[in-house]
């Protein structure tokens, strides 16, 4: 394996197990407020702390050392490094006809709106 990839896949795997934890973190504050069993356990540093940094520990060891995982990411990484991005003026062009358009169907739309309302408050009246 390519010593650039091997640190991208790393990154990409401690940026998930980050994830993990957070995610974990945030499920144990919410259902603690929503269940007197999770809120007791949460009571505890270990719950609340330790928890999600082990779980968030364990997916990164899991995809790290799994040499499934790290074949599947090397393919992953190859084939991105295959991809032919736009140019910054194609994009820019892309990004203002895609505004454009959002702005056209708002204002359709927004007048579709505005003239039903005020053929039904005509009717109702």
């Amino acid at each position: 394996m390519e010593k650039a990839n091997s640190k991208i896949l790393t990154i990409s795997f401690a940026i998930a197990a980050i994830l993990v934890g957070l995610t974990t973190s945030l499920l144990i504050k919410a259902f603690a407020g929503a269940f007197g069993v999770v809120a007791r356990a949460a009571d505890s540093d270990m719950v609340r702390h330790g928890l999600p940094v082990a779980l968030g520990l364990v997916v990164f060891a899991v995809l790290q050392f799994n040499p499934k995982v790290m074949s599947w990411g090397e393919e992953v990484v190859s084939e991105i490094r295959k991809v032919v991005w736009p140019s910054r003026k194609d994009t820019t062009a892309m990004t203002i006809a895609c505004i454009v358009m959002v702005l056209i169907s708002s204002v359709i739309i927004s007048s579709f709106d505005l003239i039903s309302g005020f053929f039904i408050n005509y009717l109702m009246k």
